[in-house]
């Protein structure tokens, strides 16, 4: 989840009449981590010369003004809801996919365990860079997996990072075709999968013939689908809790996000910009 997808759900969420004080308190706290490296980041735009200068200028002030003085948006007393649904969170024990060829044909992993998968794909905006780290260490190294897996980072900052980190080599080591920073196989027509594959990917969408002709695509996380290519096939929940071991143990490294304001680099290149 990005620094925006945070603010965003931190704003859904203050928006019902069920977050207290306390949650409150603690979400605008949250918020600000994604303010700072936003800050920073900009400031990179526009030391690397990315235009519009002062809108870019514009967009730092107004971030740095909610900075100064935090504040989300909240319900009105007396508003109104359609539906209220309720998740329990606590009942939910083991993935969940959306099947082909439907996003919303949503199933529990052991109702779709053991199918067989010709190609994986991890990338596009759902992704940040802790899936990345993830994957390369659930692919732990294994050469000539035996799917063709794509990897496309959503952008070139989390593709340097994962190169730097040696993740890449793990990649390398499977037989992943690394693809350009972006879209990719998401987007629909760039490259494509084979006609007719089995596929499991992280993009947002598995319409019909969206990442290749007559394809069968599961809409998976980035952890089940590199499970999955090393596998050949959709693991059982014992498969994917035994796989999911090595990255629970080191999870607070593995997922840490990709905070600007905390990379040596980045804060160099943004002191010469006011802020």
């Amino acid at each position: 989840m990005g620094a925006q997808d945070r603010l965003s759900c931190a704003n859904m969420f203050l928006a019902s009449p069920w977050a207290s004080a306390a949650n409150k308190s603690q979400l605008v706290n949250t918020c600000v981590l994604p303010g700072l490296t936003k800050v920073v980041f900009m400031q990179n735009m526009i030391a690397n010369g990315y235009e519009d200068k002062r809108t870019l200028q514009r967009r730092i002030e107004k971030v740095q003004a909610w900075l100064d003085a935090p504040n989300l948006l909240e319900a009105d007393k007396d508003a109104e809801y359609a539906h209220v649904i309720e998740i329990d969170m606590n009942e939910i024990k083991e993935p969940i996919l959306c099947c082909p060829n439907d996003p919303d044909d949503a199933k529990f992993l052991s109702d779709v365990a053991g199918t067989k998968i010709d190609e994986a794909f991890i990338g596009s905006c759902m992704t940040n860079i802790g899936h990345f780290r993830a994957a390369a260490k659930l692919l732990g190294g294994q050469r000539d997996i035996p799917v063709k897996l794509w990897v496309a980072p959503p952008t070139k900052m989390d593709e340097s990072e994962l190169i730097k980190e040696g993740h890449y080599a793990n990649f390398g080591a499977a037989g992943a075709r690394t693809e350009m920073p972006g879209c990719s196989l998401c987007m629909g027509n760039q490259a494509q999968v084979r006609e007719g594959a089995t596929v499991v990917s992280t993009s947002t969408r598995n319409f019909p013939n969206r990442l290749g002709k007559n394809t069968n695509v599961f809409l998976a996380s980035a952890e089940l689908a590199a499970i999955a290519s090393k596998l050949g096939h959709i693991p059982t929940v014992a498969e994917y809790h035994e796989a999911m071991g090595i990255v629970n143990k080191d999870g607070a490294a593995i997922y840490k996000y990709l905070n600007f304001n905390q990379i040596d680099e980045y804060v160099e290149n943004a002191k010469g910009v006011t802020a």
